[in-house]
């Protein structure tokens, strides 16, 4: 689906942004230590020229200098390292971590999505059911509700596995949905970015080699130091400092999906046989 292409893209730029920071060090010790290499060969080179020259004891076949040469690709490499330094992130970047680990939350989510849609649909005849059983308005409607259930019992029955499945994947889009919308939260505010990014520099880590986690218990995204030092945290309830409030009521919630894609192509909002098989849809006010 089309929204799962964009978490997809957006993840994969949220983890391009880590990677160029962390190879922009890489770059300047391998471009660096690539002409050490080069210099140090030259100076072998120099010393044993010395001790030689000096006593008629050996020659080399004129061919040593060019393998201490510095090629021009070694100096681009060097010199462009050297600028990529003035960017350079020494202790990472809180907004791109709590970016690249709403991105994960997100594939989570998305993952989580398609087990949803997957357990709905293979309980959908239960939408059938509640639809003819609340259509039958005479007993002869009645009697024929009561023959088509007895009739089709089997395909209609709704096995425990997949209410256990469709509850997990509930959980699971909520746990998943609510951790990418606290890192974005908290990535939005700038004051919060950098009490996490001085965070970083009192305990002398890169950011992203400590534990980041968002809690509903505590409301809060926290980090968890490797040193060992109390996690820092700040919260999305609008309790701190910060002033972030990320908490919206259940009925907000629901509101808000009713206008959604997923719920206005879904069988609910469609009915049973329009949703099935594309036949009698009408226009169904919201």
């Amino acid at each position: 689906m089309q929204m799962k292409m964009k978490m997809k893209v957006l993840a994969s730029l949220f983890l391009s942004s880590s990677v160029a920071q962390a190879s922009e060090l890489d770059d300047l010790i391998a471009s660096s230590a690539a002409i050490v290499d080069q210099i140090n060969t030259g100076i072998l080179m120099t010393g044993a020229a010395m001790g030689y020259a000096n006593t008629g004891t050996g020659i080399s076949d004129g061919q040593l200098a060019g393998t201490a040469y510095i090629t021009t690709e070694q100096v681009n490499a060097y010199n462009q390292a050297l600028s990529g330094m003035v960017t350079y992130l020494p202790y990472g970047s809180a907004q791109n971590y709590l970016e690249e680990q709403a991105a994960a939350e997100l594939e989570l989510m998305e993952s989580a999505i398609d087990d949803f849609t997957t357990v709905v649909v293979d309980m959908l005849a239960v939408q059938e059911v509640a639809e003819i059983s609340a259509e039958a308005s005479t007993p002869d409607e009645e009697a024929a509700v009561q023959e088509y259930v007895t009739n089709n019992t089997d395909s209609l029955t709704i096995d425990q596995s997949d209410a256990d499945a469709y509850n997990q994947s509930l959980d699971s889009i909520e746990t998943h949905a609510n951790a990418a919308g606290a890192y974005l939260g908290v990535a939005a505010n700038a004051d919060a970015v950098a009490f996490l990014d001085q965070g970083a520099m009192d305990n002398n880590t890169r950011i992203e080699t400590n534990t980041l986690s968002y809690s509903a218990s505590t409301q809060a995204v926290s980090l968890a130091w490797t040193s060992g030092n109390p996690e820092t945290s700040i919260y999305v309830n609008g309790s701190d400092a910060f002033n972030i409030n990320l908490y919206i009521s259940h009925q907000d919630i629901l509101t808000a999906g009713s206008t959604s894609e997923l719920y206005l192509t879904g069988p609910t909002y469609l009915g049973y046989e329009c949703f099935m098989t594309q036949l009698n849809c009408e226009e169904t006010e919201g």
